[in-house]
């Protein structure tokens, strides 16, 4: 069980961006400094308990924990609609090592309009973007965490798990997506060459995470979501 919940994060709503806290947490290894998140790859849906709380903390009461769609299920549409991003722009370097992949709720997809949103704000693009969801894959399985009490990494929050006390901004701001996701940005693009680098390199010189491969598992599945979501 243990295992089930550090990978899927549940907890209850925060406030009403839905910044989660710590009730309801069985336990939450992994979140480590810098920020970082569990390496173990994810290909199944929550465990029970996890869905009952992620739905309390998004309002939504479903049937099924997960809105399948080819977001999630690995399905890919043959043709590409004019104006969306091609696979070479969103993974230019290839895929490294196995790859994970999660349904998505409401929640999440509106999470990761959010870091589009950024992306194209700050001017990072669309490889950009898929750095910025993978990452948030990784860290939060795309959900705005609150502080999770005796679970918390030090004071990691929101989407990346920054930390307040190590400069990423307030509480408040790191569990606002929009903000979150702009820092993020503002990070990486201060990382030298990042468009040349692979996705999980150009992820960790911002993050410093204890896992510094784990985000590349999340290559393929955050492509897919700045395909359909561009």
């Amino acid at each position: 069980m243990k295992q089930n919940f550090t990978r899927w994060l549940p907890a209850i709503a925060k406030n009403r961006r839905t910044a989660l806290s710590a009730a309801g947490v069985a336990a939450l290894a992994g979140l480590a400094f810098g920020p970082a998140a569990v390496a173990a790859p994810v290909t199944g849906g929550p465990h029970e308990g996890a869905v009952a709380a992620i739905d309390l903390a998004t309002g939504q009461h479903r049937q099924g924990a997960t809105v399948e769609s080819a977001l999630t299920t690995g399905g890919r549409t043959t043709e590409v609609s004019a104006g969306k991003p091609s696979r070479d722009e969103l993974i230019p370097h290839g895929v490294e090592g196995a790859q994970s992949r999660i349904p998505l709720d409401d929640a999440q997809l509106a999470n990761a309009r959010a870091i589009i949103a950024e992306a194209k704000e700050t001017g990072v693009g669309k490889r950009g973007a898929v750095i910025g969801i993978a990452t948030s894959l990784q860290e939060s399985k795309l959900y705005n965490l609150g502080h999770l009490g005796a679970y918390n990494d030090h004071d990691s929050q929101g989407l990346f798990q920054q930390r307040p006390s190590s400069g990423w901004g307030t509480p408040d701001q790191v569990t606002d997506p929009r903000y979150a996701s702009r820092a993020f940005f503002e990070a990486l693009r201060n990382v030298h060459g990042w468009q040349e680098l692979p996705l999980t390199t150009a992820a960790q010189t911002v993050q410093v995470s204890a896992f510094p491969y784990a985000y590349a598992q999340w290559e393929q599945q955050a492509a897919d979501i700045v395909q359909q979501l561009w």
